[in-house]
């Protein structure tokens, strides 16, 4: 059953759980106090936060998560995505919405909390671009096994690669050539005139990253890496975004030669009968150090 008081002014914190039609929010004031909980219809949700005051509003990273961001954003309040795998802890009871909404409430004020960066709509379709490109390759590999299947059942090979698959689809198109039959080649041909058109697509799409990453700085500087491509450098580019400064929470520096202070941190981290947690606190140990070492190589 929702909760909810007439008066939004007093709200600072947000959980918002996201959904397609039904959505949940979970609102509390500066003391914890909740003001508003309850389910939002998708056409009502820019309205509710347009009401509120600019606050603090958590949510789970998704697929839609980054345009509801950018709204809210706009709106002028704060923001900010987790990953879905940090807010569990703090979902106290059975799963639900009105539970998540209250976790998701919950966690994006802890200060040890990790954000993922809002990306922008340019950059989801630049990385569009590539992942239309990585199903149109797995497409024509698909295409690529069943005519080499087909083709097989009539005893008729060819060695592996792209290079040579194609060399029997040309077989099939030739009307002169008797190793496979008429019959065979009827069948098999809307096969490699699929395959000819998606070897067109996939050149169109390599010219758009192409242009793609010689208009990004970044994906031109990782091209300067022997072996590293446009393709490549243009998915490195996209898929890493900066996080705003605001939302990065740093861990705490250990001085290297404060071996005590490390000790300490190691067995609070890590108690006795506990081998993954102490395996991962002297992973967590060993990057500081290195991080450390690497700011005075700097100096």
């Amino acid at each position: 059953m929702g909760k909810s008081i007439t008066d939004l002014s007093s709200v600072t914190t947000v959980g918002l759980d996201l959904a397609k039609h039904v959505f949940q929010v979970h609102g509390v004031d500066a003391s914890g106090r909740v003001i508003v909980a309850k389910a939002l219809r998708r056409k009502d949700v820019l309205a509710f936060f347009a009401q509120l005051p600019e606050c603090l509003v958590g949510m789970e990273a998704c697929g839609s998560a980054h345009h509801w961001a950018r709204e809210l954003i706009k709106l002028g309040h704060d923001a900010r995505m987790m990953p879905p795998a940090y807010v569990k802890p703090y979902v106290r009871r059975q799963k639900n919405d009105a539970a998540d909404a209250a976790g998701i409430c919950e966690a994006v004020t802890r200060p040890s909390m990790r954000f993922v960066g809002v990306r922008t709509l340019e950059n989801q379709a630049a990385l569009m671009h590539h992942k239309l490109r990585e199903m149109l390759v797995a497409q024509r590999t698909q295409l690529i096994n069943a005519l080499r299947g087909h083709l097989a059942e009539i005893g008729v090979i060819a060695a592996q690669g792209l290079k040579n698959a194609r060399e029997l689809a040309w077989v099939i198109l030739a009307e002169g050539d008797e190793t496979i039959p008429a019959c065979v080649r009827a069948a098999l041909a809307p096969l490699v005139r699929q395959l000819h058109a998606l070897d067109q697509e996939i050149a169109r799409s390599d010219q758009t990253i192409a242009a793609m990453a010689r208009d990004d700085e970044m994906a031109r500087r990782l091209m300067t890496i022997p072996g590293l491509g446009p393709v490549t450098a243009s998915a490195m580019a996209t898929s890493v975004q900066d996080v705003p400064a605001s939302q990065i929470n740093a861990p705490e520096v250990v001085p290297i030669d404060d071996w005590r202070r490390r000790s300490r941190l190691l067995r609070e981290a890590a108690p006795r009968g506990r081998r993954r947690q102490r395996h991962q606190a002297r992973a967590f140990l060993a990057g500081q150090r290195l991080w450390r070492r690497a700011q005075i190589a700097r100096r």
